[in-house]
């Protein structure tokens, strides 16, 4: 987590309607700098920016038939950088969705629904405030 900048936050889906109007609702309720990207590979060719967060669709075929799905595209994430928490959004209410996303080291796992944005905004100050206590224990610990 970058301390001298807003929370770089990086949201994927090839969904345009719903990817518009997460995007309009972090920029409303949050001071977050928000990226957004269509495609897996877009957001791939953009990680050197360090993102704090990525909130990645399962899904990312509706653009182009052969691009990268939501798993294949975390796991270039996660080979990329495994720090980076990657939360992962599908229309999919099945648990072997969220179990196989797991699998790949996704941080958390949210349906697409009315209260994605309010279960996304929970999760990210979960993420946030770990990772100050985590900074703070290594401050005390590299003190000792």
């Amino acid at each position: 987590m970058k301390t001298e900048s807003k929370i770089k936050i990086f949201l994927v889906d090839d969904d345009a309607l719903f990817l518009k109007s997460l995007e309009i609702e972090f920029l409303i309720q949050a001071d977050f700098d928000i990226q957004t990207f269509a495609t897996g590979e877009l957001c791939v060719e953009r990680l050197e920016e360090q993102p704090d967060i990525i909130i990645l669709d399962f899904h990312l075929d509706g653009i182009t038939k052969n691009a990268m799905n939501g798993l294949e595209t975390l796991d270039k994430i996660k080979i990329y950088n495994d720090k980076i928490p990657v939360i992962m959004l599908s229309s999919q209410d099945k648990i072997e969705v969220a179990i196989q996303c797991m699998h790949h080291h996704a941080t958390d796992y949210v349906v697409k629904s009315e209260t994605a944005f309010f279960r996304l905004k929970k999760i990210i100050t979960s993420i946030l405030h770990t990772q100050k206590i985590e900074k703070q224990l290594y401050w005390y610990m590299n003190k000792m």
